[in-house]
Parts: structure tokens; sequence; C-alpha cells
């Protein structure tokens, strides 16, 4: 291109007066083709690159080149086909900055318009170097040049270091040190507001990061973060334009949403209050009739002289002759709510007007507030007496258009405030994810309502999300509120509104229950009122959250009922993303406190109750009812079957019998199953037009899938009369070719056989007439079996898939196995044990763990093969890299060990011999290794060492290889219980000490390890913390049958003397929660008591007589009364722990064994010291015996 094909430029005279240089737009003339503006680059480059500081005419030449550079639209997004190297630009800027000298200041201006341009339209990511030369050079020009030249010079600067903040460490000191200019130009006293916004947008870009960069230090932070609040809470200065002041704030806003979104900001004093105020009163910057008084911070407590009517205005509060709406609120709001609702339906100016971007945000007082204009809007938000929340920008009662032109000073000004409330939502965003959730639940009430309807409410989110009259600002709001519901469980559970409230007061818990209610009953409100569908998806997740998080089984019924029909008409919305926010929503609701009553009686409600019914049709069913219009369906589109699909219109059904109803699959699961399986309607979706043929959109299917996997895990006995079906869904998902479609069906199928076998559990006493039937359980398992599984089984380039699958085959119900072929069941088997060899540990830990599933399998565990073939797999994968492969399989190992014991006890001495001894010291080796891992691998590592030093024979215990063997696990055991992990790990180590004590082969009277396994319990059944663990240490003392293991004399009297004094200190614990398992703690202490007291013999009398004839006597005899008189369990002692001390007697039985313990004593022969101590032991006996007996015929 030639010097004559560039347009010429009128003459400027370049002074401190004259405006800066602004390229054309993309609207006005370009230079052809990407080419030619790449060569436009090059040329000029190459003629820059040829400069030197001494050629002649360089202003000149320097002057005609930027103009040329500066002409051009490098903007990526008009036009993506151009491609200028990041390195040209690089070089080119280095070498121009060394051209221009700052006693050049309009070339200094020009050259600063230049970097911001480039950098700027073409995204360059800069060297090291050229930063260095930038950064020095504008930090050079800000301190030499003209003060009319730094508002271009701030520009380019912000530029440079966005996002290159800490590789500017150098040059902090100068920009927000002491005395730093951009301190001096981002002050509040700065007169000259452009010079302060873009000093303020420069400390914001310095902030920005991109993950994985460091923070910038402490000092610059906090430094800048005060500029930011102080800025954000100044108010604007006299005779200064609103225009540029929301400018300024913009970019307030901006820099302390960056400050604040590196890692959590630590708050000093009153600082959070200050920032959230400050957010609080930007929320509502420029909203049509809002003027209160706004504090300058927030505490932690709902005090009621926050946000106060303003004295200075007194047409915005409630006048008292106004009667009507100050007495009768009520009756105004339900007119005005009902009548907008009738225009609602008939505007079709809501649509576009909430679609709109820009428009919306425009909107004048008089659109907002129908016929009586911005006045009655700005009551409506002012009067927080007013019970309707009904948003006041959709009582629209005129089809015109702004008020003034477009793009007027008004018009324009309304764009501004609107993106003020944007920047002032985005920032609270950032500061709620950022704060700790326990800080935050104080300040809910400022943003939240806690009382009724008809009592005052202070402006707060709820204000914004009905009432804005941008869309875009209403789905700011709403991102805020999920965030604060997200995690918000633990707080919430504390709300109750069941019970009637105290009329002296309002407890914590039902204000925190009102607050629920309000946030259902605004969000319902915003639900019908939203056409936007970007909005109406906040609106529907942020519901999802509220359900995941409130406590709803300690709240009056009806929430749920009034949600579950009003998202109904939802589901055949147009956009994707509405109806997949929905199906999100629909699972929140099956997985909340499930299975709840209200979303039983919901599931069971037969198909047509709810669609038909009045209350469920809301305003936007003109425009969600696009699968079946008016009613009738296509009739290529009607299966044989009755249509799935179709129950979700409002067409008319035909009444069902209760039985009928009762047999019929809920309503939420029919749809899910259609939306994964039918074809989607003639109709175009909004993801694009579709064929006649083809599916819901993945996104659809996936969550419908997984609507499905909830259902089936909270409400299975509703689920399993589909159970076939279902099956045959997931069957056809995994015929499919996307991984994520087959992932999900695998899961299913997963959450089909868990459900199954939690119905065949004994503990959970299902009546057989409940439960599947085992044909069909069957002929579920073997259509899985023989189906499209063994190809996720062999999927190795998708090891998710893979590992669900492993996961499919582990939920299989045992009595089920029992019965497939063998064939199957081999296939089964050796599909997992080559799994457990794969490379990827995903897959390797799901296989690991199908194993230690089967291993407890009443068909496979007396086959010695097959546990062989399982260990030495577990023995493999104990070695893996991973931990999550090791801790798998640790558990799989302690299973296996389980089975030992079981086949032991069950098989008997035959299983053992055939077990090969080299195996089993395989085992104790690799569970001693272990058990030095973490504590995810620890805590089953010690289960298993218990279980294998019980399984082993004297004949193996006395074999050389295994001596040290076994002294190291027992050693491995005692450190465990003293050590300081978890107390998960340690109660297992108690509990495999009392298991290994089983084994009457073990020298406990004669080995070395023997006083330090003993030692070990005694020291923590009476000083650990937690009581769990001292229960199984008690119940691990009581555990040897014959005197002779407890040792010599000073040994059992140690064992005595620790659970007398365990016994006595029972409840002493400052932890609340210990305190229900003290119960548990002195049953086990009383049984391991008398334990002591059957297996004594004469020599132990004088210390066993001493403590029983003492103080300590009456105290232990207090609490074996207790003990002989209690029904069977003692206490919140789970079945494990039952089992672990061995007693499920009744009272009689326990005195019976009381009396054979006396009877045995008094048979002892014993003289002098022996012989008083045998006295007293026997008079303490008779004494507690006649007790118990006189109690017991009361």
């Amino acid at each position: 291109m030639s010097r004559s094909d560039v347009p010429d430029f009128p003459p400027v005279a370049l002074s401190a007066e004259a405006a800066p240089f602004t390229p054309l737009g993309t609207d006005s003339w370009r230079l052809g083709s990407s080419a030619d503006v790449e060569k436009q680059f090059s040329r000029c480059a190459a003629k820059l690159r040829a400069l030197r500081p001494e050629s002649g005419q360089l202003k000149e030449e320097l002057n005609l080149l930027f103009d040329q550079l500066l002409s051009e639209n490098y903007n990526k997004t008009f036009d993506p086909t151009i491609n200028i190297p990041p390195e040209d630009v690089c070089n080119l800027l280095k070498h121009v900055s060394g051209l221009v000298p700052l006693s050049q200041e309009h070339l200094v201006v020009k050259l600063c318009q230049l970097v911001h341009h480039l950098l700027n339209q073409l995204k360059v990511i800069m060297d090291e170097r050229t930063l260095n030369v930038l950064v020095n050079y504008t930090v050079d020009a800000l301190k030499e040049c003209s003060t009319w030249t730094h508002s271009d010079v701030l520009l380019a600067l912000s530029t440079i270091v966005y996002g290159n903040g800490p590789q500017c460490q150098q040059h902090l000191s100068d920009l927000l040190g002491e005395d730093g200019v951009l301190l001096l130009y981002s002050s509040p006293s700065q007169s000259n507001m452009e010079l302060r916004r873009v000093a303020l947008t420069c400390m914001a870009n310095i902030f920005f990061r991109f993950p994985g960069q460091p923070l910038l230090e402490d000092q610059y932070r906090s430094v800048s973060f005060r500029v930011f609040l102080k800025t954000l809470q100044s108010t604007k200065p006299p005779n200064t334009d609103e225009l540029f002041y929301c400018m300024v704030i913009q970019a307030a806003l901006k820099g302390l949403q960056t400050c604040l979104s590196g890692g959590k900001w630590k708050f000093v004093g009153e600082e959070l209050g200050s920032v959230l105020a400050a957010l609080k009163r930007l929320m509502f910057q420029g909203t049509p009739g809002v003027s209160v008084e706004w504090p300058a911070v927030l505490y932690p407590a709902n005090l009621p002289q926050y946000e106060g009517t303003s004295a200075s205005k007194p047409v915005e509060p409630p006048k008292p002759s106004e009667p009507k709406e100050a007495a009768v609120p009520g009756k105004a709001s339900a007119n005005k709510k009902k009548k907008s609702r009738g225009k609602g339906k008939k505007s079709s100016n809501d649509e576009s007007r909430g679609d709109d971007g820009e428009k919306g945000d425009g909107e004048s007082p008089q659109k907002a507030g129908g016929r009586e204009g911005g006045r009655r809007e700005g009551e409506c938000l002012s009067k927080p007496s007013d019970p309707s929340l009904y948003p006041s920008w959709k009582t629209t009662s005129s089809d015109s258009e702004f008020s003034d032109p477009e793009g007027s000073a008004q018009g324009k000004l309304r764009l501004y405030h609107c993106r003020v409330r944007q920047g002032a939502l985005h920032c609270l965003l950032t500061v709620v994810k950022g704060v700790e959730k326990r800080t935050l639940y104080g300040y809910w009430s400022s943003f939240i309502p806690d009382s009724p309807i008809g009592r005052p409410t202070p402006l707060n989110l709820f204000t914004i999300i009905l009432k804005d009259p941008s869309p875009k600002v209403r789905a700011c709001a709403l991102p805020v509120l999920s965030a604060m519901l997200d995690g918000s469980r633990q707080f919430l559970a504390v709300a109750e509104d069941t019970a009637s409230p105290r009329t002296s007061y309002t407890p914590f818990s039902f204000s925190l229950a009102t607050s629920v209610r309000e946030l259902h009953r605004a969000l319902s409100l915003a639900l019908l009122a939203e056409t936007s569908p970007q909005t109406l998806t906040q609106v529907i997740k942020c519901l999802a959250y509220l359900v995941a998080n409130a406590p709803y089984h300690r709240l009056r019924p009806g929430l749920l009922s009034t949600l579950w029909k009003q998202m109904r008409p939802y589901v055949r919305h147009r956009d994707v993303n509405v109806r997949v926010s929905v199906l999100t929503l629909y699972g929140a609701l099956v997985t909340t406190q499930a299975p709840l009553p209200e979303v039983q009686l919901l599931l069971r409600q037969p198909e047509s109750s709810s669609s038909s019914s009045g209350g469920s049709f809301t305003p936007q069913d003109s425009a969600l009812s696009w699968r079946q219009r008016d009613g009738v369906s296509s009739p290529s589109r009607t299966p044989v079957k009755s249509s799935i699909r179709s129950s979700s219109t409002h067409s008319p059904h035909a009444p069902r019998t209760p039985s009928e109803e009762e047999s019929t699959a809920p309503w939420l699961l029919q749809l899910c199953m259609s939306l994964v399986t039918q074809p989607r309607e003639d109709q175009s979706d909004s993801d694009g037009a579709g064929s006649g043929t083809a599916l819901e959109p993945s996104p659809v299917r996936l969550e419908a899938l997984q609507v499905m996997s909830y259902l089936v895990r909270g409400y299975f006995s509703l689920a399993q009369a589909c159970l076939c079906e279902i099956g045959q869904v997931s069957a056809r998902c995994l015929w499919e070719m996307d991984p994520s479609i087959q992932l999900h069906g695998t899961k299913l199928l997963e959450e089909l056989g868990t459900g199954i076998i939690l119905q065949y559990r004994a503990e959970n006493n299902v009546p057989e007439s409940s439960r599947v039937p085992m044909s069909q359980v069957m002929l579920f398992w073997s259509e899985v079996l023989s189906g499209p599984l063994n190809g996720a089984l062999q999927s190795e380039q998708h090891p998710p898939l893979q590992k669900s699958a492993c996961d499919t085959l582990s939920s299989i119900l045992p009595q089920a196995f029992a019965q497939l072929p063998d064939k199957t069941q081999l296939m089964c088997i050796t599909v997992l044990l080559g799994l457990t060899y794969r490379e990827n540990y995903l897959v390797k830990t799901a296989a690991v763990r199908a194993l230690g599933v089967y291993i407890l399998f009443p068909c496979l565990r007396e086959d010695v093969m097959f546990v062989a073939d399982t260990a030495n797999a577990i023995l493999a994968a104990l070695d893996d890299h991973s931990t999550n492969v090791r801790a798998k399989a640790a558990w799989s190992l302690g299973n296996l060990t389980d089975t030992l014991v079981v086949n032991m006890e069950s098989v008997g001495v035959d299983f053992q011999e055939e077990l090969s001894d080299m195996l089993l010291l395989k085992m104790l080796q690799a569970a001693n290794r272990a058990s030095a891992d973490k504590d995810r691998v620890k805590s089953n590592s010690v289960r298993a060492l218990g279980n294998l030093l019980h399984f082993l024979r004297e004949t193996q215990l006395t074999r050389s290889a295994f001596q040290q063997p076994l002294e190291d696990a027992v050693r491995a055991l005692v450190k465990t219980v003293q050590s300081e992990a978890t107390m998960k790990v340690r109660w297992n180590a108690c509990y495999a000490l009392g298991n290994a004590f089983r084994n009457p082969a073990l020298p406990l009277d004669s080995a070395s390890w023997s006083c330090d396994a003993f030692s070990s319990l005694c020291n923590v059944v009476t000083s650990c913390k937690n009581f769990k663990v001292r229960i199984k240490s008690a119940a691990a003392l009581a555990i040897p049958a014959k005197r002779a293991c407890y040792g010599d004399v000073a040994r059992f009297s140690c064992v005595w003397r620790s659970l007398a004094t365990a016994l006595e200190n029972s409840e002493d614990t400052n932890d609340f929660l210990e305190y229900r398992y003290s119960a548990s703690l002195r049953h086990t202490l009383s049984q391991a008591l008398l334990h002591l007291l059957s297996v004594s013999e004469p020599q132990d009398m004088p210390g066993l007589g001493a403590s029983l004839a003492g103080e300590e006597g009456g105290v232990i005899k207090e609490h074996l009364i207790k003990y002989l008189r209690e029904e069977e369990g003692g206490g919140e002692a789970t079945e494990g722990e039952k089992d672990a001390v061995g007693d499920s007697f009744t009272p009689q039985q326990r005195v019976g064994g009381l009396q054979q313990t006396l009877i045995r004593l008094k048979e002892l022969q014993a003289e002098g010291e022996e012989g008083r101590g045998k006295e007293e032991v026997v008079d303490f006996l008779e004494d507690l015996l006649k007790t118990c007996e006189e109690l017991l015929r009361v």
C-alpha cells in the first residue's frame, strides 16, 4: 500500500489543550482485508525501526507513522484473521520508546496511545524486557512530563501492568509507596475525575492476576484496599458530572474486587462492615425512588436504625394522611399484583425487554412504574411496609419506549448507574466467596429479610432481584444470593417453625425459618416475573442452592409442594439452560433430607394432579409449551405406549383407580426417562434446529440421568416399580458413543444395585412383600451383565467409565450373585482381577474395592483359590504409589482377613490348612508396612493385623519365619494405640488388639510384647479424650478367656485399677459430644470388671479385696448394679461395639453369671492375706447379688 492510499487527516495543533487522538471505531472506514492491515503494520514498523534519534525530520516521521498505526483497527473480535506476531509488537514498542524523548510531550502522548492501542487490541503478552522498558518509560513520564499528559500515560501504564503486577515489584514503591503517583491521583481530594479514574484503573490492573501468579506484598494490597474503600465511601464532589463520578466508582469497584480476589482477605476491625455497607449502598445506585440514610458500617446485628427513611425527603415515607395504603397495605398490594399479572400475560414487550441488553438498563421510571411513573416506583422501593414484592418492573401499562430519545444524557446516566450496581454486586460476590462462612452469617439480615410479609423490611438483595429495572443487574444479584446459600446447611440447620412461636420474644430458630420462607416467596415471585432465559436460569439455580441447604424436616410442610408444582411447566422451556437448571432443582428436591415425607407425597401424586391445577400455569406458559401446542401432540411423535412426555402437558387425563396410582412410576421418573430416550419434538430448540429424530441436548440428558440416580438413591421404594425400565434406559446409555452418557448410565445401574442391597439387609427390616422379588433381581442383573456393561469394563480410553463399571459390578446383591451362571460369575471375577493391574489409579482403586466386596460373598469366601487370587491382587495394590489405591487395598485386605476369621469359625481347621503359609506371611508383612502409612491406609491395615493375629495357628506362630513379623505386628498395634493418629485409627487398633487376644495360641503370658500391649490399653482406657477409643480398649481388656493370659499379679492388678479408675471417671469430659457414649462406656467397663472377677485366682484376692472394701468399691458397686439391671444393649453402642464387648444378655442372664462367679470364688482355696481378701470379695459380691435380686423382684 502506498502512502497515497492513506486518507488525509485534518491538521491538528498538538498542545495541552488539544483533545487526545482517538482512532476510528469499528463502524468507520477500514483498509480492506486483514492482510492489508498486517502489511500496513509491517511497513510502519519497518520504517520506525529504521529511524534513529539523530535522524532528520524525526518528529514529523514519528507523527505520521504513529497516526497511521493508530488509525488501524487491530481488534481480533472484529477480524479474527489478523495475525501480527507478539514479538514484532514488543520489538517495535521497545525501539520507539527510545526514539521519543520525554521533552516532546505531544509525541509522548501519541506513544502512550499507541502502547494502549496495540497491547489492548492485539492482546499481546510481553516478555520481561519489554515490560521493564515500558514501565520505566511511563513511570519516568509521570515524573517529568506535564500533568496534561498524565491521563494518557496512566492509561498506557494500566494496559502494560494488566496481569503483570508481580513482575513490577521494583516500581511499586514509586507507584503505590508513600507519595506514590497513583496514590496521589486516586485520592478523593483529586479534582480531576479523569485522572482519578485512570489511576484507580491502573491500580486495579496491577492487582489483577492470572491463575498461578503470586500475590503482591501485603503492604501494597493494604494501601490500595484503603484507597478503593475510601473512594467508594466518598460522596460525589460538588460541581462534578454524575457520569464521571460513576466511572470513578466503577474503577474503584473493579480495584476492590481484584484486591480481594487474591485469596482469603483478613479484615481488621470494622473493615468488613465498612466494605459491606459501601457495597450495599452502591447496589442501589441510581435506582428510582430509593432515598435512605445509609450507615457507614454494617454490624453483625439487626439494628433498627439501619436504613431509616431520610427526614429530608418527606415524600418518600408513608404518610398518615393516606390511610388506604398505610392501614390496609395488603389489599392495595393484592389488587396491584392481580392487575399486573393480567397485563403480564398480554404484553409482548416484557419478553423483548427482558432479553434486551443495554436497552433494559436504560429504561425510564415511567416504563418501570406504569402509569403512575417514577413516583410510584419510588414509593414501592422506599416503603418497606408494602407487603407486595411482585416485581414492579413487570407492572407495565404502556408499550412505549423511552420517554427521552435513545442516547440522551438521561438514558446514558441510567446506563452508567446500572453498571455501578453491577460492579457492586460483582464485588459483593467476591467478598462473599472470600470471607469465612461463619463470619458472614452475622450479616445475613442485612441482605436477606428475616421478617414475614406485612412487617417493615429494609432494602436487601430481594429488592434488586424483584424490582431492579435492569435484567443484567437482577442476574448479578442472584449469584450473590446463591453464594451466600451455598454451604449454609450448618447455619440453616437451626431453623425451625414447627412449634408455635413465643409471644414474649422471637427465637433465632424461628427468625431463620422465616428467612427460609421469605427466600422461597421472593424467588417464586422472581420465577413468575422473569422472562430472560439467562436470569431465569440464575433464579432456578438459586432455588436449588436453597433447597439443598434448608432443613425442611424442621419446617412446616408446604414449601416444597408449592415449588414442585411451580417448576413443572419449566421442564418444557425453550431454552436448554433453563431446562437443565430445572432438572438440577428437581435433583436437589429429591436429595434434601431424603426420604422426606413431603417429597414422597409429591412423587406419589398422579401425573395429572398438579399439572391440571390452575395454580401451576405461569404467565410464561405461552412461551414454554413448545413441545405440544393446543394440547395436541404431533401424531408422528406419539408412541404406541402412553407417552411419558405428554404427561407433563395440560391436556386432561382419564381418572385412575387407587391401585393404578400406586403401581404407576413417579411423574419425575417418567419425565427423566423420556428426556433420556425419547426424541425431541419437531420444533427447533434454542441450541439449534434439530431433526425429527434428534434426542435432547446432552446437558439435559445428563442432568436427567443424574436426577434418576438421586431419585433411586433417596426413594428406591417408589422407583423399584420401574426397575427393568430404568435398567433398559441405562443399557441404552451404555450403547451410545458419548462417554459422559455412558458414565451416567453406569452410575444409575450402581444406584439400583445399592438400593436392592439395602432392601435385603436384615438390619433395615424391610418386609419381604416390599422388596424387589428375587426373580426380578435375577432378571435385572442377567440383562445387565449380558449387555453393554462388558464394553464399559474394557473401555481403556475412558478410565472414569471403567471405574464406574467396576463400582456397578460391586453392587450386585450377594444372593443374586450366587444364583448367576458359573460362567457369568467367572467373568465378573476375571475382569476385576485383571483390572487391578491397570496403570490408571481410578480403575485400579475401583477394581480392588470391588474385590473387597466380593470376598465377603458367602458363595465365594470359602473358595480358597479365589481368596488366594484376591489376596495376591490386594498385596500388589498395597505397594502402589497412589494413596487412594493403597487406602482401598487396605480396606479390601481388612475385608479379606474378616473372611478368614469367619471361615475359621464356620469351616474349621480344613480351611486354615488349605491356605498357604507363605501367603499368610506375605499378608502379615504387607499389613505391617501399611500400618506405618498415612491414616487413610493405617485405619484398615491395623484391622487386618488384628484379624491375622487371630487367624494364625500355633504351628505357624512357632515357626521362626513368623516370629519377627508377629512381634512387629503387635508393636505396630501398640504404637498406633498410643499415637496421635485420628481417633478412628486408634479405636481400630484397640479393636485389633482385642481381636488378637481371642487367639488362644498367642503366648500372652510369656511374650515380651505382652506387657506393652496391656499397658497401652490400660493407659488409653483411663486417659483418652475420645470415649469410643476407651470403649474399644475396655472391650479388648475383657477378652482374654484365661487368668494366665493376664500375666502376673502386678499386671492383673494394673488392669483392674485402670478399669476401676476409668469407671469412676466415665463422666469426666469437656466435650459435650462425648456424653452420648458415656452410658456405653460404663456398660463396657462394668462388664470388663465382672470378667476379671470371673477369672481371678487366689493370688489376686488381696488387691481385689482392698479395692472393693474401700471407697472405690462403693462407686464400683453403684455402677455394677446399673449394669446388671439395664436392658440388653447398654447405651448408644453401635452393633460393632456390642459385638466387641460380647454382651447381649438379659438382666437375668447377667445375674446368673454373677452367681456362677460367686460360687467359683467360694470354692477357691486361699489362706492368710489371700483368705482375707477372698472374704472381702465374696462379701462384696453377695451384697451386690442380694441388692440386684431385690431390685429385679420389684
